[in-house]
């Protein structure tokens, strides 16, 4: 397999709706095998399409393979059906925004629906960090990356340090 470039902020890409996936081929096989590689490599939790260019609902996430366990998914089309009222405020990063910490509050519980590689449809119950990381790698299907879920002061703040 490949590792393949990561896109960073603010590359225009990273701000676009991604479109659904239509068929899985043995394209799309191969390039789920080289995300999963890439996110591995950069080393991430998780990586969506857009970040290497492939604007298509997708993304792959492994929130335990750090502490010594790999636990890979791939969600293609991937919808979020529920989250919970409670919500957690957290420091996230962002493989195409590097070395930059945003505090981003989300819901601590979602309830998600996918389809795998092999076309079968899932819905699963996700918590911690599995729905932190399941909900930031949906953002960028939808043309959003973590500046996006900030107030205008800490957005402009951490966009200066960045750039």
């Amino acid at each position: 397999m490949a590792v393949l470039e990561i896109l960073l902020w603010p590359d225009a890409r990273l701000s676009t709706l991604c479109a659904p996936v239509d068929q899985i081929t043995d394209t799309i096989r191969k390039l789920v095998a080289d995300m999963f590689d890439t996110m591995y490599a950069a080393p991430g939790r998780g990586l969506a399409g857009p970040q290497v260019g492939a604007m298509l609902r997708l993304f792959v996430m492994d929130a335990t393979w750090k502490e010594g366990v790999k636990s890979p998914l791939v969600m293609i089309n991937p919808e979020i059906l529920s989250h919970s009222d409670e919500r957690v405020e957290m420091d996230e990063v962002c493989l195409s925004i590097p070395g930059v910490e945003a505090p981003v509050t989300r819901p601590t519980r979602i309830t998600i629906r996918w389809v795998d590689l092999d076309g079968e449809t899932h819905v699963r119950e996700m918590d911690g960090a599995e729905a932190r990381i399941a909900q930031h790698e949906f953002d960028h299907l939808n043309g959003r990356v973590h500046f996006d879920r900030l107030d205008a002061k800490a957005r402009a703040h951490l966009e200066a340090a960045y750039q």
